[in-house]
Parts: C-alpha cells; sequence; structure tokens
C-alpha cells in the first residue's frame, strides 16, 4: 500500500496519500480537492528501528512538518520523548502499559498509519 505525494491544485500544497487500493482517486487531506498532480518522491528503503535511530539521530526539538509526515518518526519521537521521562516503553515495567502503544508505533514502522489519525 504505497504512499504518493501529490501537488494539489484547489490549495496549492505538497500533500502525502496513502492509497489502499491501486488506481484509486487520490483527495487531498488538507482541502479535500481532487485536481492533484502526482510528483516524484524521495527513495525510501526499510531497515531496523536500531538503525534508522541511529541513522537518523534523536528527534528534533521541532520538527517541520516533513518529518512527522513519515509514521516512523512519529514513532522514534514518542519512544525518545518517553526515554526523556524516565519510562522506556519496551521494559518488562511498562510493556502492559504501553503495549497498544508499541504495536502502533511498529504498523507505523512498517508504513502504517494508526487508524485514528489517517483521515487528518
Amino acid at each position: 500500500m504505497p504512499v504518493y505525494e501529490y501537488k494539489c491544485g484547489g490549495c496549492n500544497n505538497k500533500v502525502s496519500v496513502f492509497l489502499r487500493k491501486p488506481g484509486a482517486a487520490p483527495k487531498c487531506p488538507r482541502c479535500g480537492g481532487t485536481e492533484l498532480k502526482r510528483l516524484v518522491s524521495r527513495i525510501a528503503y526499510h531497515s531496523k528501528a536500531s538503525v534508522w535511530t541511529g541513522e537518523k539521530g534523536p528527534p528534533p526539538q521541532f520538527g517541520d512538518t516533513d518529518y512527522y509526515s513519515d509514521p516512523r518518526n512519529i514513532g522514534r519521537y514518542t519512544e525518545h520523548r518517553l526515554k526523556e521521562l524516565g519510562m522506556d516503553m519496551r521494559s518488562e515495567e511498562y510493556r502492559n502499559t504501553f503495549s497498544e502503544v508499541n504495536e502502533m508505533i511498529d504498523k507505523a514502522r512498517e508504513g502504517e498509519l494508526p487508524e485514528s489519525i489517517k483521515d487528518i
């Protein structure tokens, strides 16, 4: 299920659209417009979370909108911030407390956005 980048003719924004079905008509998540022109996207490759964190370093204090449009970065930021607060959400102590969050982060690392934010 790929994510494509488009330039919206309605609001003139660059947007990323997650398409569940091949050939589905994309719709701008910001204005709802359908006048989208597909852009050439950057190439991505997938690796383990430890490699991703090592390559990218800690999340920026104030990331730009492109940073947070990548679902993997949302999970990285959540884990990083909780560690700063003294909670390792993958430890035995917090495993049950954060089980649902861990599941959403793991899915986000595979490129799947949680149901609650898919249409935002």
